[in-house]
């Protein structure tokens, strides 16, 4: 199809992953704009960082203002069973240098406008409040996005390459029929927020604390900023709605008394806000490209939050199709099969940390059995969970499966026009 390129890339959405590549392409030279359809700062959840999310804000240029910010330090994980009782806290400095064994308890209207603000300082061109309400082209070939400006007018923009960084709404995924359900992992979140609920003293003050629930639920308590605690439960649908409750304030506050750790840690608490609810979480894209188009982050595929791998996978996705990007345009040569590489690694990364999800949820399944039967797989369990997703993890699902069944590889990501070709 013959046009006029008004940018070299265009970029669905302003968040992690859509800020990340933007600030790499635009480092590079490239004219990038990035779309999103609200203004900053505006509200999302996702708020607590894992220990390998350093490299990606490394790269970017944000460790030193990550560093100067007000976000809460996080310095370890804790679980708590049902009873209350708390396991010792998971140090990441056990494992890791100071640099990666420290990160951040995020909200993330503060920590997506640093991202967005990045972006711009670097080059990109930013439009807030925009609706893309298109892909121009055809099914099999993307060229550009129509969109719909604050006012209500439509404009017609054409690129070479098209990003659809749009997180969850998975706008390309959507619209060619791609988004595809995982089995098993459709479970229900209801979260708010509190003022003054407790939490730990010193260097434990930060913790991500998974709190256990009956029927393999969990909660979320995600210390932040202004002594404001970010708190949720996740559990089957059918399970969190038994007795008919449907309403998410009534089901939020149920579940507090089935864990005492939780019950007693809000309890001097004030909840502010709303109630939230969502569903449906683990989805993937039957492909991550086609000529004109790539998928970026939550828009390739999505992940249940228990390991809090989103914002790990959304920078990570985003500085690498940057540079894979980047390196096709110098090249001139935009064949979907450029991002075959970049599909792989986004596959085997959300696969790695998949299966630990999977085996979370497996009422059969403890990782202290697993540590107590293998402790030389502590390492192994370790830096899976902390985002060193993109290695060989397969003596220690060797183990896992002893415990439980795990799952086969879902056989999507690929370029459409190398999926056939690649995939077994």
């Amino acid at each position: 199809m013959s046009y006029e390129a008004d940018y070299e890339v265009l970029v669905i959405g302003g968040g992690p992953a859509g800020c990340s590549a933007a600030v790499v392409l635009a480092e590079a030279g490239h004219r990038v704009l990035v779309m999103d359809r609200d203004r900053f700062p505006r509200y999302r959840i996702g708020e607590s960082l894992i220990p390998f999310t350093w490299y990606p804000l490394k790269r970017l240029g944000l460790i030193e203002r990550l560093r100067a910010s007000h976000f809460v330090k996080k310095y370890s994980v804790q679980f708590v069973a049902p009873s209350g009782k708390a396991s010792q806290p998971f140090y990441f400095s056990s494992r890791y240098d100071a640099d990666v064994s420290q990160t951040w308890q995020v909200l993330r209207s503060e920590f997506d406008q640093l991202l967005m603000d990045n972006a711009r300082e670097k080059g990109a061109e930013v439009w807030e409040g925009v609706k893309v309400k298109g892909l121009l082209g055809d099914k099999n070939e993307t060229i550009g996005v129509r969109l719909e400006t604050e006012d209500g007018r439509e404009k017609r923009l054409y690129a070479p390459l098209t990003l659809d960084c749009s997180g969850r709404e998975a706008f390309a995924a959507v619209r060619r029929g791609w988004r595809r359900r995982d089995p098993f992992l459709n479970k229900v979140a209801v979260w708010t927020y509190y003022r003054g609920a407790l939490r730990e003293e010193g260097i434990d003050a930060g913790a991500t604390t998974v709190a256990f629930v009956p029927e393999k639920g969990w909660f979320w308590y995600i210390p932040q900023h202004d002594d404001m605690v970010s708190v949720g439960v996740v559990a089957e649908g059918k399970y969190l709605s038994r007795d008919g409750v449907k309403d998410p304030a009534a089901i939020f506050q149920r579940e507090i008394s089935r864990n005492l750790w939780i019950r007693d840690h809000l309890a001097p608490g004030r909840q502010v806000g709303k109630y939230f609810i969502t569903g449906e979480y683990s989805f993937r894209s039957e492909f991550c490209a086609q000529p004109g188009l790539l998928l970026v982050g939550d828009a390739f595929g999505f992940l249940d939050p228990v390991f809090s791998s989103g914002l790990l996978l959304a920078l990570k996705s985003g500085v690498m199709a940057g540079e894979n990007v980047s390196e096709a345009l110098r090249d001139a040569d935009l064949n979907p099969s450029r991002f075959t590489d970049y599909a792989q690694v986004m596959r085997q990364g959300i696969e790695n940390m998949r299966k630990l999800v999977y085996a979370f949820y497996n009422p059969d399944f403890s990782f202290r059995d697993l540590t107590d039967r293998h402790p030389e797989l502590v390492g192994a369990v370790t830096d899976c969970l902390s985002g060193d997703v993109n290695k060989d993890y397969s003596t220690l699902w060797e183990a896992v499966e002893k415990m439980a069944p795990l799952p086969d590889d879902l056989p999507y990501g690929l370029p459409a026009l190398e999926a056939e070709a690649v995939l077994p």
